[in-house]
């Protein structure tokens, strides 16, 4: 490094990587002797005093942690929430009936429920942590001349920071100095191959994946060394604003809690104004003590009020959890299943979620032939066809000199090596050189015995600077040297083309045309060339290599997509979700994988396009495009807010630094297990074990099942809750004794939820889960007609209960008998509606059939069980007031079940007419 420091100029008047404005400025635009200049830095580095001058001056080089509620006050966020004060509201009263254990049941489910919303709040701040987490604690800084190791967070704007393979970057830099340097930045960009840096300027406009003269703090040296002038610090770096932003991303609520937070609300106001009504007509019209009628009143509103829902919707979400977990999904936050089910749009990163993040070659072009190469990922097989191959069959790649010459060269200007192991073909190295490695083996060569046969002698290792590398071989066949690179080097490197009858002067221009015709199809071009050495040369230098080549041909790379993941793209088109995807990656190469996906209706927009864009045009972008490339955070923030106003549900996948916001802002985030950064992954309400985008699409299908279990869930326990209730109206209408206790009734909802509710939440998917549209995002949680069933079954379930209770009393039989009758009539009305909720539309005989599910049959046998408890047992009889009833009553009401099921199945049928001409 050499600084001119004759005439040292002032500090900047805002040395932090902002100009006068305070917006952030365009260092990798700025040449490194301008960088020193404005920020004050000369060859020794900052003094000790400067440096502790401008460290007052902008503070440490540290992310801020945002403002935090305290645990108190999330806690007691948790209770704001309708269903929750019906729910204590149902306890109180509950309470002043003096059944103190029930009070305390649903107090304890409210308190478990606010307890599990506390838990998955607290995991969400701790995205930020992550990101904290990635900093560097130390960095090599040179002061006063020297070179020393301090803390991270004592870096300043203006440092000199020296930075090798190996390290973290300690915070954003304007490279003035770089030898081979390379630095992964998967975590802001989203490319999945290191980035080649240099020291020269490049436009101010340009994306961040193409700002080669800047490193940016978090991210990781993979190769090389470099100096860096330090331009960012603390929030002003990139990373810092992707933690701002993170923390000023609003979580949106789920479309299951505002459902049946809209639910919750409708349902207290009925309940309520049904009490009163009850009250109102029982003293004023029908006479009774305002002290009996308050009771009753009560008794009303414990009978209208489902106090299981809560705990049967929280083990439904927790069983499509389990069964999630199974298919490689992760949820982290509870209502993320459900609200996977709602999803209309999925927004994908495109490497290892739609493809396979393994290199692979799929075509080799020589000077008279062209191959396609079968076969994906690092393990060596496939075969290599032919273009123009009447029959698609295979070619030898041994029949073609040149072929067998390029793979020869694969293998040996290589560092890197795969290996079988445990079943899997791993690679170490270099993604590309493994992907050359597996074409050598492919054409039949032995990686080991190539080696031995032509052992390397000397060679110039790949820099960005001179963007090749050569290595020096000699073995039986002579003295070769092999080159690979950048097509368009190797070009201007090369004399002379390869031809299966020897060699001719190269064609230039046709050479370029094929590179363009590959790089069309998305396809990353690498080309190869040898030169024939002198018997004892024992080195290769660059003069070696400059001129004189002989081009043997070239190659196409791609990171291939997953077959199973296109198969569950087209899923999802027929399910009406729509995919988009959103990389970092270059638009040839994002547009070629979306070609296979089939996306891509409209063009290719990059970030450049996006930020041409006005706020409709953002709109209109977000609503017909399909593929966004070289895309930043806060593209991809905005796509998804877009898509949002839109009136779409989100799902978002990520897995680096630069997706968390997007990730935190989409109805469910979902990060990456294997290659996600931390910081995405506790951003988002879902990892995927195996990063493939097929578990989403399975995902996608399980939360569809898991809301209609949860519908079908209300709508059976609703009817029940509904049919106690209008027995006590219907009573206190009739001025006759109430058919049904307090007491009793709380039985019937324990046992409702506990057993019958609680078996529909492991009802499996129906079979045309997937082959509907998603739900509107404005589509409450009971639709018109399942208000219809709720009203309709309410009456099936009232009639026998009521109207045996009253012929039982005509016959003089006692009221605890009375009484018994009326309750076992609801609950096996409600067993034998439990057939007809598992499925809301469809005819259960002909989809599941009576023994189609286990969990139902068990759950009756023990409704049953504990009915028959009820009925008989003395303890249960003195503790409900209950009493025997003969056998003949339960034949009576097992025709009075069966009548209700069939009645329910005969009502789809004519529903199910009715859409279908509707």
């Amino acid at each position: 490094m050499t600084v001119d420091t004759r005439s040292r100029p002032q500090p900047a008047p805002a040395p932090d990587g902002t100009d006068s404005s305070g917006v952030p400025e365009a260092w990798h635009a700025v040449g490194a002797p301008e960088a020193l200049r404005r920020l004050g830095t000369g060859e020794q580095g900052l003094s000790a005093e400067e440096a502790a001058a401008r460290l007052g001056r902008y503070g440490p080089n540290r992310l801020t942690p945002p403002p935090r509620r305290s645990a108190l006050v999330r806690f007691l966020v948790q209770f704001n929430n309708v269903l929750i004060y019906v729910l204590l509201a149902a306890a109180a009263m509950s309470a002043a009936l003096g059944e103190l254990v029930d009070a305390a049941v649903i107090v304890g489910v409210v308190v478990i429920n606010a307890l599990i919303g506390f838990i998955q709040e607290g995991r969400a701040e701790q995205a930020l942590d992550a990101i904290r987490d990635m900093l560097s604690p130390n960095a090599a800084v040179i002061r006063d001349g020297r070179r020393r190791t301090i803390p991270a967070e004592e870096l300043v704007p203006g440092d000199l920071v020296q930075i090798a393979s190996g390290d973290k970057v300690p915070a954003d830099l304007r490279l003035i100095a770089a030898r081979n340097l390379q630095i992964q930045e998967s975590a802001l960009t989203g490319e999945s191959v290191p980035v080649a840096k240099s020291i020269e300027p490049v436009a101010a406009d340009a994306a961040l994946g193409d700002r080669a003269p800047a490193a940016f703090s978090g991210t990781l040296v993979t190769m090389g060394q470099g100096t860096g002038l330090v331009v960012g610090t603390g929030d002003r770096t990139e990373i810092g604003r992707i933690s701002t932003m993170i923390a000023g991303v609003e979580t949106l609520t789920t479309p299951l809690l505002a459902q049946m937070a809209a639910f919750g609300r409708l349902l207290t106001v009925g309940i309520l104004a049904l009490a009163a009504f009850a009250f109102g007509v029982g003293v004023w019209l029908q006479g009774f003590a305002m002290d009996d009628m308050f009771m009753a009143a009560v008794g009303l509103a414990v009978a209208a009020i489902p106090e299981g829902l809560p705990a049967v919707m929280t083990i439904t979400l927790a069983i499509g959890v389990t069964r999630m977990a199974r298919r490689n999904a992760i949820i982290r936050r509870l209502p993320a299943v459900e609200t996977l089910g709602a999803v209309s749009v999925i927004c994908s990163d495109k490497t290892g979620t739609l493809t396979r993040n393994e290199l692979t070659v799929r075509r080799v072009v020589t000077s008279c032939a062209a191959y396609d190469v079968d076969g994906i990922g690092y393990e060596p097989s496939g075969g290599f066809r032919p273009d123009g191959a009447a029959d698609g069959s295979p070619a030898d790649p041994g029949a073609d000199p040149v072929l067998a010459e390029i793979a020869r060269a694969s293998l040996l200007c290589n560092d890197a090596s795969v290996s079988e192991r445990d079943g899997e073909w791993r690679l170490e190295g270099d993604p590309t050189d493994g992907a050359l490695v597996t074409l050598g083996l492919k054409a039949g060569l032995d990686h080991s015995r190539t080696g031995r046969d032509w052992p390397r002698i000397d060679v110039i290792p790949f820099e960005s600077d001179h963007k090749f590398m050569a290595t020096l071989h000699r073995g039986g066949g002579g003295t070769r040297i092999y080159v690979k690179g950048a097509p368009e080097r190797i070009l201007e490197m090369a004399s002379m083309e390869r031809r299966p009858d020897g060699d001719a002067p190269l064609d230039a221009a046709e050479w370029h045309r094929r590179i363009e015709a590959m790089a069309e199809h998305g396809q990353r071009v690498l080309g190869i060339a040898v030169r024939e050495a002198a018997p004892d040369q024992r080195s290769v230098e660059f003069p070696d290599v400059e001129g004189d080549l002989t081009l043997l041909g070239l190659v196409g790379l791609i990171d291939p997509p997953r077959e199973e993941a296109i198969e569950a793209v087209k899923a999802c088109a027929g399910a009406g979700v729509r995919v988009k995807m959103i990389t970092g990656d270059h638009a040839v190469t994002a547009g070629a994988i979306g070609a296979a996906f089939g996306l891509g209706g409209a063009p290719v927009l990059t970030g450049r396009d996006l930020d041409r864009l006005d706020e409709r045009g953002w709109l209109e972008a977000a609503r017909t495009t399909d593929i966004f490339a070289r895309t930043t955070p806060e593209h991809k923030l905005r796509l998804v807010e877009a898509l949002q106003a839109d009136g779409a549900t989100i799902a978002m996948t990520g897995d680096g630094v630069n997706d968390a916001p997007a990730l935190k802002r989409a109805d469910v985030g979902i990060a990456m297990g294997n290659k996600g950064t931390e910081a995405a992954k506790e951003a988002a309400a879902m990892v995927l074990a195996d990063d493939n985008f097929a578990s989403i699409a399975r995902a996608v299908a399980e939360g569809r099942t898991v809301y209609d279990n949860l519908r079908k869930t209300i709508l059976f326990l609703l009817p029940t809750n509904a049919a106690q209730a209008m027995i006590i109206l219907a009573a206190i209408l009739a001025g006759t004794v109430l058919p049904i206790t307090p007491v009793q009734i709380l039985w019937v909802n324990m046992i409702s939820a506990v057993t019958l509710g609680l078996a529909l939440a492991f009802e499996p998917s129906e079979p045309d889960i997937m082959r509907r549209p998603p739900r509107g995002p404005g589509e409450g949680i009971l639709t018109g007609y399942m208000i219809w069933r709720i009203v309709f079954v309410m009456v099936l379930l009232v009639i026998p209960a009521f109207g045996l209770f009253l012929w039982l009393q005509s016959s003089g039989a006692p009221l605890e008998q009375a009484r018994t009758v009326a309750v076992n009539a609801l609950v096996v009305g409600e067993i034998f509606y439990l057939w007809n909720a598992r499925a809301i539309m469809n005819p259960v005989l002909s989809v599941r059939g009576i023994l189609g599910s286990r969990p139902v049959l068990i759950s009756i046998a023990l409704c049953l069980a504990l009915q028959l408890a009820f009925t008989y047992v003395p303890l249960m009889q003195d503790l409900f007031g209950t009493a025997a009833i003969a056998g003949i009553d339960w034949l009576i009401l097992a025709g009075f079940g069966l009548a209700t099921f069939l009645i329910v199945e005969a009502e789809k049928a004519v529903a199910r007419r009715i859409l279908r001409r509707g």
